[in-house]
């Protein structure tokens, strides 16, 4: 059953634009401005505290800007490649710093988040070459592979699945596993669940939408390292996934494990009753959000010390 206080605050999320003095909520449209909503993010960011159990230290991705999220007493030897969300044209170390620190102190893993390239000014595959980029650079800096768990939510979970197919795709060794929260895992956005949950979610009217064609740009959607369900699935790590049933992402979620497993990937699946897009990372707001996160953090721990 569904918590109260979960309730009261995924009720304020979904009824922001009324603190706004809106009537309406918003609806992504021709006349909307990635700038602007950066500028919003990258403000309500600064505001947030640093989390004092982590230590962060700021490095180099080969030309890209990154972050270490070092939690007390981690190993030096394992890692959490995270790859943040904000639909494919907004998120950074700055928006997402906070977050990830909750999965490295719940882990006691430390974890490596880093700026990648955003649309629409950088189209499909320049976010999946990012990705790719910041796995090889861990590598050659002497992280195993079987030392590695690729992460992310929203944006950044669709990112994990893909980056997983291209790691396995060009022959390289693979990551022990992965963790995708909330993935949009076919960039047609047909699923059924984009009609009947859009109402239910938090995601902006449209944006699913609009967001997506900036980051397909004038590719095809169909690609299979672009829309991860359209892929081959087997011979990949396990896979954890977590997804709301109030979520417009969720058949997709549910599609791709479905696949995956019946090509024989190890898939778990955590589906929640009344969640919303990438609940998890609210945590400890309510306490779906604190129990998905502990869940996600074990899985982590569990996967990576499993040598």
């Amino acid at each position: 059953m569904q918590s109260l206080r979960s309730k009261l605050f995924i009720g304020l999320i979904k009824h922001r634009h009324l603190f706004k003095l809106k009537l309406k909520p918003e609806v992504v449209d021709e006349s909307f401005s990635v700038e602007e909503f950066r500028r919003r993010i990258d403000n309500a960011s600064r505001r947030m505290k640093p989390d004092k159990r982590v230590k962060v230290e700021a490095t180099k991705i080969n030309d890209m800007y990154g972050e270490w999220i070092i939690p007390k007493e981690a190993p030096e030897d394992k890692v959490i490649l995270y790859i943040h969300g904000g639909g494919f044209i907004s998120g950074s170390c700055l928006t997402h710093r906070g977050h990830v620190a909750k999965f490295a102190i719940g882990s006691q893993i430390k974890a490596l988040l880093f700026d990648y390239s955003l649309a629409p000014e950088h189209p499909y595959p320049a976010a999946l070459d990012d990705c790719l980029s910041a796995y090889l650079w861990l590598l050659e800096e002497g992280y195993k592979p079987s030392s590695i768990i690729i992460a992310g939510e929203s944006a950044g979970a669709t990112l994990t699945l893909s980056v997983l197919i291209a790691i396995r795709d060009r022959g390289i060794s693979l990551p022990r596993g992965a963790v995708s929260i909330s993935p949009v895992t076919d960039l047609t956005c047909s699923a059924e669940s984009f009609i009947t949950n859009y109402k239910k979610d938090i995601a902006p009217l449209n944006s699913w939408s609009v967001w997506t064609k900036y980051y397909i740009g004038d590719s095809d959607p169909h690609l299979p390292w672009l829309s991860p369900q359209m892929a081959e699935l087997s011979n990949l790590p396990p896979v954890f996934l977590c997804v709301g049933t109030h979520e417009i992402h969720l058949d997709d979620t549910i599609n791709f494990a479905k696949k995956a497993e019946a090509a024989g990937t190890p898939i778990t699946l955590r589906v929640w009753e009344g969640m919303i897009h990438a609940f998890p990372i609210l945590s400890p707001l309510f306490p779906e959000a604190k129990e998905a996160m502990a869940d996600i953090c074990k899985f982590i721990k569990t996967t990576l010390i499993k040598e």
